[in-house]
């Protein structure tokens, strides 16, 4: 692993790759964020050496470099998923780049499954904590303690002050920002109405299908996580409904002005 990603590394810092402070992962619906960053360098995730690629609809599969707000930024537009048939420590492979790449902080979005009942489609949620619920670690296997320790204190996934900060900026704005818990399961189901219920009881408020390695590996290497989720379908007892990966590429979609909006002005302040 140490050695695939000093070769990603630098390939990419040959590349100009180079000064970031900001790393973002661009979860469904949501790679159109990319129109607030100018772009200095867009590469396909197949050029880039021992990197996976994406295969799910409304996932890219570019790298991105540019600026964001007058700071350096890289973004993953289109992430990679455990259901996908990627091992953990593949589809977190790129944390790991942005963290040699010189970044040290890491915002992180998704689209996810609503089970509280003062949520509504579109809403947009802070996360503050996360369950990880899915049947494998990212850090599973022989520690490399280049990358960070063997025990990974997680008492604070989710920076507190970023997190402070995102709610200002809302608060700014008059956006009705949620906030709670990020439940991660392995996919690709949607779940049935008995799991949204188990999500629930187990004190989530939202559920969905990645994030959580992605900030597990981030916490491993001391990284700084900002997590936004979009609401795009609910999973209230007794009223869930059908659901599809194009309804909630379209939910996603009605919130994405307000993400923009709060991602450009948060990476602008911090």
């Amino acid at each position: 692993m140490w050695n695939r990603v000093q070769e990603t590394v630098k390939f990419l810092k040959d590349k100009g790759f180079v000064n970031s402070e900001y790393g973002i992962v661009l979860g469904t619906g949501l790679g159109n964020l990319t129109q607030i960053i100018d772009i200095e360098q867009s590469i396909p995730y197949t050029e880039i050496p021992n990197f996976p690629t994406s295969t799910v609809q409304g996932h890219s599969g570019n790298l991105i470099y540019g600026t964001l707000s007058g700071k350096k930024v890289v973004a993953l537009q289109g992430r990679f998923h455990y259901y996908e048939g990627w091992s953990m420590q593949e589809l977190t492979f790129p944390i790991r780049v942005f963290k040699f790449l010189g970044i040290e902080n890491l915002i992180v979005s998704n689209a996810s499954g609503g089970v509280n009942p003062k949520f509504k489609v579109g809403d947009v949620m802070v996360i503050t904590d996360h369950i990880n619920m899915m049947n494998e670690h990212p850090l599973r296997g022989a520690n490399d303690e280049r990358f960070g320790v063997r025990f990974v204190d997680m008492h604070e996934p989710y920076n507190l002050q970023m997190i402070s900060q995102f709610k200002a900026i809302a608060k700014e704005h008059k956006i009705n920002l949620q906030e709670g818990v990020y439940l991660a399961l392995q996919g690709p189901t949607f779940e049935t109405p008995a799991e949204y219920i188990m999500v629930k009881a187990m004190g989530a408020d939202t559920v969905g299908m990645s994030t959580v390695p992605e900030v597990i590996v981030a916490k491993h290497m001391n990284m700084n996580c900002l997590g936004i989720s979009i609401i795009t379908d609910l999973g209230l007892e007794g009223q869930a409904e059908s659901v599809s990966h194009e309804a909630v590429q379209l939910a996603a979609k009605t919130a994405e002005k307000d993400v923009m909006l709060m991602v450009k002005e948060f990476v602008s302040e911090i």
